[in-house]
This record gives C-alpha cells, structure tokens and sequence, in this order.
C-alpha cells in the first residue's frame, strides 16, 4: 500500500527485455538504493513492484507481461526518470490517499498549460473510467496523488503546486506522453458492490 506521494525521482539504467515477455528494470537513485531490502515492494510509476537485486547506487525489478500491458513500463528506455515510492508501514502519515500500486490503465497527457507557479494538465483516458472519477476527488497518475478538478468521458484535468511539477515525472513528460492510471479504491468497490444488487443510480 502506498499514499501518491513521491520520495524521489530515480532514473532508469536498464531495461531488458527476458524472451518470454517479461522485462527487467534497473533504477538508479543513490539515497533509496542503500536502504532497501530484498523482496521489499517500491512503487514506480505507481506501479507496485518487487526489488529482486540492489547494488549501492541502483537496484532491479521484474515486470511481468500483464505489467507491461497494462502500464507504461514496457515504453521507458535508459535515461528516463521515474517516480519511486516505498511502501507504508503501519503508523506512517498518509498525506495523499489510498494507493495499492496496481494499475487500472495508461492514459495520454493531453495538454499542459501554466497558471502563474501551477501547471494545469489534461490527460485522455479510456472513457469507461468516468464513472469512477468526481470532481475534487482522487487519482494516482503515475503514482503520484492527485485531486481531480474536472472530468467528462474521456477525459479529465488536475492541477500540480510547484512542488510535484518539480519532484516528479509530471513536470517534465510532454503532451502525448503515456501516464499510469489507478482510479480511486473505494469508488471501484462501490461500482461492484452496486452492480451485484442491480442497484440503479
């Protein structure tokens, strides 16, 4: 479990490709590498991921098939940066909200426009996903915690404080980069729990 908020940026070092359809990253960020532990669960690009090797400036993670498809994981290259995370341990601060690191889908940035020291950006998504986004309520994008501050099938915007536009990956992606997307928990459980009672709204 994570809470969107971003500790660092790591860059990538290696991505290779294992012939049966799964990928290794390597990450390099000097002040997580020294501290993490195998086996323990980081968040890149909010996409929750199990360290399988370190060394003292980088360490390695597998993404499997189902990984790569639904994330953008199998898009990066050497030199890209990405947003990291550790995972929550009981009694840390959650200051953003809840985020399990598992993707629902990739979106697209769609528009990138500054109103004075913030950055408005508007991202395409696959329009199913409405339904499951309010006005001023949460999203992960690209495992960073976001209020959402419009939404209309297909689409939807938020707002970055120059802070996240400096500290993570956001600031810097280009309109027609793809995002990873993890809709609110809570709306997702109630979407179900709704359609099992044939409930109408």
């Amino acid at each position: 479990m994570f809470t969107g908020l971003v500790q660092s940026l790591g860059r990538v070092a290696a991505a290779v490709d294992d012939g049966d359809g799964g990928r290794a990253l390597t990450i390099v960020e000097t002040a997580l590498a020294p501290t993490l532990v195998l086996g323990e669960s980081v968040a890149v690009n909010g996409c929750c991921l199990t360290v399988t090797a370190m060394e003292t400036d980088r360490f390695t993670f597998q993404a499997g098939p189902e990984t790569l498809a639904k994330t953008n994981l199998g898009q990066i290259v050497p030199g890209d940066p990405v947003n990291l995370e550790r995972a929550l341990r009981v009694g840390d601060r959650l200051g953003g909200h809840f985020v399990t690191g598992h993707i629902d889908g990739v979106g697209t940035i769609a528009k990138k426009e500054p109103h004075g020291e913030w950055l408005m950006i508007e991202f395409t998504c696959p329009p199913e996903y409405d339904e499951l986004m309010v006005i001023k309520g949460s999203i992960a994008v690209d495992g960073v915690s976001l209020t959402l501050v419009s939404t209309e099938p297909g689409r939807f915007s938020v707002m970055l404080i120059p802070h996240t536009r400096d500290h993570t990956t956001l600031g810097s992606k280009g309109v027609g980069a793809p995002v990873n997307l993890e809709l609110d928990l809570l709306s997702k459980h109630l979407r179900k729990l709704i359609a099992n009672l044939n409930i109408t709204i």
